[in-house]
């Protein structure tokens, strides 16, 4: 069972069309993040791949409120289609297949994060800047 990157590029392609569609209403976003809570708390172990998950969700929440706006809404819309695909049922690999059955969330969770790399880092100096203020 083999998931090649095309395939992961494409269901995040998808993810992140859908989510230009919901980014603009922050309530649907909310309600996303909180079912990736969910969801997270069935992964026995996050790991590296993961780690910058919390401060995702950070970036998230501060873009929909507005604290944070210099992010691009491509970069936001490509992170919560991300989140999208993690929640839906339609994977390449199903999920109730066990360990095997989240290693697709994880790829498409993982180059989300690593396409959003420099965003991540500008908006940690942002929020160490403000808190320091």
């Amino acid at each position: 069972m083999n998931i090649n990157s095309d395939q992961v590029k494409e269901r995040l392609g998808r993810g992140t069309a859908e989510a230009e569609e919901i980014i603009g209403n922050p309530s649907k976003v909310d309600e996303i993040l909180v079912q990736l809570e969910e969801k997270l708390k069935e992964v026995p172990k996050i790991g590296e791949t993961l780690s910058d998950l919390p401060l995702m969700i950070a970036m998230i929440k501060a873009w929909v409120t507005k604290e944070y706006t210099v992010v691009s809404p491509k970069v936001i819309a490509c992170l919560v289609g991300a989140i999208i695909y993690l929640l839906k049922k339609k994977d390449l690999i199903s999920d109730s297949i066990p360990v095997i059955g989240i290693v697709d969330d994880l790829a498409v969770m993982a180059l989300a994060l690593k396409l959003s790399e420099p965003e991540l880092k500008a908006f940690v100096e942002w929020r160490d800047a403000r808190n320091q203020g």
